[in-house]
């Protein structure tokens, strides 16, 4: 077989004619809640299954099932999120989604103006949802994300105190600078002075937060220290396509996904 008939067996829809398919659990905004701000914040047609709850669980299940080998092109996903664009596209894991989606989406800069700046955008998303998503949830599972919170809460408590007082003010610091910094270019975003993912993923981390510790975020928000990551939380909850995303059914509440309060947990700390 020639090289130019295997090019032509491979060959791909046009992007503008596939439809994007978001497959998450139903009921929690969970890491799912990151893949939606993307559509919603440029206003990109999706299908969201979670909100249908018999489906959506069903399309999850369906995905994780160990008789799911994935086809020549796409592996099976461990876990959810998973998108789906058109038949051929089927990917996992919120960070590598919104790698793809990027700049599909405008959400990154044109690599043709900056070549790096995607990789730039990817690793701040990276550092939000290392420590303002993935911690946060090992605060109340911090022995086995399989055994409940009632059964580890002694260790629970230990790891909600480090993280109230060391790690999360580590992160706001972190994003704090990144703000003032050069490469922000004026405070406003994160990167490159316009809207990015890593924008969406650092205003839901902290929205998250500010629904499990709303004690502490408020404290902290409140020291005066973190006013460039505030003020961007602030900026991104008032832009009018998330503003309406906000304010629609298709936004889940918080329960008893990754960001969950339970009041002992949330001291104001020091």
């Amino acid at each position: 077989m020639s090289s130019s008939t295997r090019a032509s067996k491979r060959q791909k829809p046009n992007d503008a004619d596939k439809t994007f398919q978001l497959i998450y659990w139903p009921s929690i905004p969970g890491r799912g809640e990151h893949i939606r701000l993307a559509f919603e914040a440029t206003g990109t047609p999706y299908t969201d299954v979670s909100n249908k709850t018999d489906a959506g669980v069903n399309a999850v299940l369906s995905q994780i099932s160990d008789k799911n080998s994935g086809d020549e092109h796409n592996p099976p996903p461990l876990a959810p999120p998973v998108l789906k664009h058109g038949d051929d596209v089927t990917i996992s894991q919120t960070p590598n989604i919104l790698l793809y989606l990027g700049p599909k989406l405008g959400l990154v800069p044109d690599v043709n103006e900056d070549p790096v700046g995607l990789y730039h955008v990817n690793a701040l998303t990276l550092t939000a949802l290392d420590g303002l998503s993935n911690e946060p949830h090992d605060v109340h599972h911090p022995i086995a994300s399989s055994a409940y919170y009632e059964d580890q809460k002694p260790e629970a408590a230990k790891k909600a105190e480090d993280y109230r007082n060391v790690r999360l003010p580590k992160f706001l610091e972190y994003f704090e600078r990144v703000l003032a910094g050069p490469a922000s270019q004026g405070g406003e975003y994160l990167y490159g002075g316009k809207l990015s993912y890593a924008d969406l993923v650092l205003f839901q981390t902290l929205d998250g937060l500010s629904f499990a510790f709303p004690k502490r975020v408020g404290k902290l928000r409140g020291s005066g220290k973190y006013e460039k990551v505030f003020a961007l939380y602030e900026r991104v909850k008032g832009l009018d396509k998330v503003k309406a995303y906000l304010e629609s059914d298709r936004r889940l509440e918080y329960s008893m996904g990754i960001y969950r309060h339970y009041p002992e947990l949330d001291e104001e700390g020091e």
